[in-house]
């Protein structure tokens, strides 16, 4: 198998996206930049939008400049978070900002789906390093990513094999994605109900928030606390780990203890819940949390915290953990917790949580009610923890795989 070294240029038409400062309007067509890209794939939790019009005039079909994104075009995030790609699919319908470029492979030469891996590749993403390491700011120019390696077997039939050997395990990592979606779904679906049913009943129950809570504890350690030369390694789990875990994907961020007499009263059990009380940045939404599992415990091997930016909570007896989360979630969808945000620079939930959000009363089920809806409900988060871990594995043996066929060490 003969492979071949060139440069991005070589092989692909290059542009990126508008370069003009276009109005953000409430709905319309989503107009993405370097923020929405990240190496697993787009991240759609803040979107911006733009008019039909503003569209139509800055994305042409027929402009000759490559603005417009098409099927099988590959973007890469060049400002910020650099070298994040994204296949476009012959669905896709959107507008880039000039953040994202727009690498168009030439299809003769290279197929598409192998260079957005090859993008991926250890080798091409150390190109990358090395130019940010040599510049003041994250910035990629049109010019530096044209000059970027591309190294690919010459024949296109041995392309596409190694690009559906690794598309494989990701087309299984997206329908479990889609599964997981549908039963934490179909899990609100029962909370909904079980509310209707208890609107109609004359002896329901209303407690406080916060005695229904038999622990909660918050983040905010400072940068020291996350030196190395502390007690023993862990993970903690942040406000920005939440999107990533309702995707089913265990993430978190290793680091040593700071303070000895934190340590257990942080320590992460089955059935807590991780609760984002900011955004981290104005016009974000916060109230997303996470149903901490013994399988998402057992993927880290090691105690798991919660950090800055989120509450840990502990339902105690008068709820379980599963109806509780299920009342998170539809507070947070309905604006019940986003009126407790305080509109800053960093728009963070008083960290008041007692006084504010522990305040709040909530309908609870008597317990022979609510020890049905929790076994209907339980096997359904089971579902969803297993399927987590699938995908974890999927992911690992997927990256594991992905070095190794880019650089011819596996035959295809």
């Amino acid at each position: 198998m003969k492979w071949q070294r060139k440069t991005i240029n070589e092989v692909c038409n290059v542009g990126d996206g508008a370069h003009a400062s276009i109005k953000r309007t409430t709905d319309g067509f989503q107009y993405l930049t370097s923020k929405n890209f990240k190496l697993d794939g787009l991240d759609l939790n803040k979107v911006d939008f733009i008019s039909e019009e503003d569209f139509l005039k800055h994305f042409k079909d027929e402009s000759k400049a490559i603005t417009k994104p098409k099927s099988n075009d590959v973007l890469l995030s060049i400002i910020g978070s650099l070298g994040a790609p994204y296949l476009v699919n012959e669905n896709d319908v959107f507008g880039l900002s000039s953040s994202v470029s727009i690498l168009r492979p030439k299809t003769e030469i290279i197929e598409p789906k192998f260079l957005f891996y090859w993008i991926k590749s250890n080798e091409f993403q150390s190109s990358i390093n090395n130019i940010k390491s040599g510049v003041a700011q994250s910035f990629l120019s049109l010019g530096m990513i044209k000059s970027l390696p591309v190294i690919y077997p010459i024949e296109l039939p041995t392309q596409r094999k190694i690009a559906s050997i690794l598309s494989a395990y990701d087309d299984l990592i997206e329908n479990n994605l889609k599964r997981i979606k549908l039963l934490e779904g179909k899990a609100q679906l029962h909370y909904k109900e079980l509310m209707q049913e208890m609107s109609y009943s004359k002896t329901k129950q209303e407690e406080y928030i916060k005695e229904c809570l038999a622990f909660y504890i918050g983040g905010g350690w400072g940068e020291e606390d996350y030196k190395e030369g502390f007690t023993e390694p862990a993970f903690v789990i942040r406000g920005t780990d939440i999107a990533d875990a309702k995707k089913g994907e265990v993430k978190g961020v290793p680091f040593r203890y700071h303070k000895e007499s934190n340590l257990a009263s942080r320590n992460m059990q089955a059935g807590d819940i991780v609760f984002e009380v900011s955004g981290g940045s104005k016009g974000q939404p916060v109230g997303r949390s996470i149903l901490v599992t013994e399988k998402m415990l057992q993927q880290f091997g090691k105690p798991v915290m919660c950090a800055s930016f989120c509450k840990m909570l502990r339902p105690n007896e008068n709820v379980t953990p599963e109806f509780f989360y299920l009342y998170l979630l539809a507070s947070h969808t309905n604006g019940v917790i986003a009126q407790y945000e305080k509109h800053s620079a960093s728009n963070i939930v008083n960290y008041g949580f007692e006084e504010f959000i522990g305040e709040q009363k909530i309908t609870v089920p008597k317990e022979t009610e609510l020890r049905a809806f929790t076994e209907k409900v339980k096997p359904i988060f089971t579902l969803i923890s297993t399927l987590g871990e699938q995908n974890g594995k999927l992911k690992e043996a997927r990256d594991i795989l992905l070095p190794k066929l880019m650089n011819g060490q596996i035959e295809v």
